[in-house]
């Protein structure tokens, strides 16, 4: 079984006197559902924390009444309103330069501020992308909106104007069935990310999940990942916050891509 195989891989990064952190981010969070509850409810009984990336603009008062019994959970900024900006025939993206530069950056200092008032000392102020896509001529104003991180999906790049605090395994499989992928898929994927990243926290291993489109087959991933990983020694689960605690301040002005 592929899960044999990554608890073999965690086995020897124990052994190596490694401990490689993992992250969970799940996207497209507005109001509490059956979904939410049960990822809320899986997350707190295998003590995994979560981030959970909240469309600001559509956030209710509901959800944030939920997350103050949640305490495993932190918010991160998802966009604005999650809503398309690119015309037909180009990849979906709210934040990309389709519009005036001043009108995306302002929704964005929007966007934090109201995450903030809504979720106080939850919030992270990392922001999400819609669909993963920001173009690189925004991201040099982050830091002035009052943002100290962005998080998008892949390798992260070396150099950043702001720290990167990226997803590499997304469980869900968006051009077939947009269900759970194969599990025995996931785990493969997530054995070779540990063995290509050492035991420094800033090298992660980022879980995406998005609970409004979970299947039997996501839950049970999600499920049996917990269960395998929540308690091995050559595994911590880590709030994203604390991950950025440890990231350099002072990054290089180069710019990469973030598509």
């Amino acid at each position: 079984m592929s899960l044999d195989l990554l608890r073999a891989t965690l086995d020897r990064a124990t052994e190596s006197g490694r401990q490689v952190t993992f992250w969970l981010r799940d996207d497209d969070a507005i109001e509490p559902t059956v979904q939410l509850e049960t990822l809320l409810n899986m997350a707190q009984r295998t003590g995994v924390p979560l981030t959970l990336a909240v469309v600001p603009a559509d956030a209710t008062n509901a959800i944030a009444a939920r997350l103050e019994e949640a305490p495993l959970v932190n918010v991160a900024v998802h966009g604005w309103r999650h809503r398309n900006h690119a015309p037909s025939g180009e990849k979906k993206q709210e934040l990309g330069l389709h519009r005036p530069k001043a009108e995306i950056l302002g929704e964005l200092e929007a966007a934090l501020k109201r995450v903030q008032s809504m979720f106080g000392s939850r919030t992270v102020a990392m922001l999400v992308p819609p669909w993963n896509r920001i173009d690189p001529a925004l991201v040099p104003s982050l830091p002035s909106l009052g943002f100290q991180a962005l998080s998008v999906f892949g390798e992260e790049k070396r150099f950043t104007p702001v720290p990167l605090l990226n997803t590499h395994v997304d469980i869900i499989d968006w051009k077939v069935t947009r269900g759970g992928r194969p599990a025995d898929t996931l785990f493969v994927e997530i054995a070779r990310r540990v063995e290509e990243i050492s035991s420094d926290p800033l090298e992660t291993v980022g879980i995406l999940t998005h609970h409004l489109v979970h299947d039997a087959a996501a839950w049970s991933f999600l499920g049996t990942l917990f269960e395998h990983t929540a308690d091995h020694p050559g595994c911590r689960w880590m709030r994203s916050e604390d991950v950025l605690r440890a990231t350099p301040k002072h990054p290089s002005p180069r710019l990469p891509s973030y598509k």
